[in-house]
């Protein structure tokens, strides 16, 4: 059985939900899942015992991207996680009025893959309300990816 981490950071509730939404379908799928809130990990080894990565974040901030705010720490430490040969998929929400749409999903995915994970599927971006079938399709897909 494959095992696979969700990390997430919500301000608004949208990013939790689609977290949510995404533990359910891999669940449903074999895996053995662990859902964790940004605010309350350390990059520390973060990824150790998983098969898996999934990173879900928010993006605020029309001047520059933003991302949400417990997810910051997470992201400044990601070298610290031991992402090298991991399978990370990113995923988050965000307003398509702003400039950098979605913008903090593209860092955490460069970081990432900059940091030797395995960046599977197509990243997931949400404008606005997560809409649960569109959410869950893409988990479909990222769970063909690492089961």
């Amino acid at each position: 059985m494959s095992k696979a981490l969700i990390v997430f950071g919500s301000t608004t509730g949208n990013t939790e939900n689609v977290s949510e939404t995404v533990e359910k379908v891999l669940k449903d799928g074999g895996v053995d899942v662990t859902l964790k809130n940004a605010a309350d990990v350390s990059a520390q080894g973060l990824a150790e015992g998983y098969d898996a990565v999934l990173f879900g974040c928010s993006t605020w901030g029309d001047d520059e991207v933003e991302l949400q705010e417990d997810f910051i720490p997470l992201y400044e430490d990601l070298d610290k996680a031991g992402l090298s040969g991991k399978k990370v998929a990113v995923y988050g929400c965000g307003d398509s009025s702003y400039t950098h749409f979605c913008g903090a999903v593209d860092a955490i995915e460069e970081k990432s893959s900059e940091l030797g994970a395995k960046i599977v599927g197509a990243p997931l971006k949400i404008d606005g309300d997560p809409d649960d079938g569109e959410v869950g399709d893409w988990a479909k897909l990222i769970l063909a990816d690492i089961a």
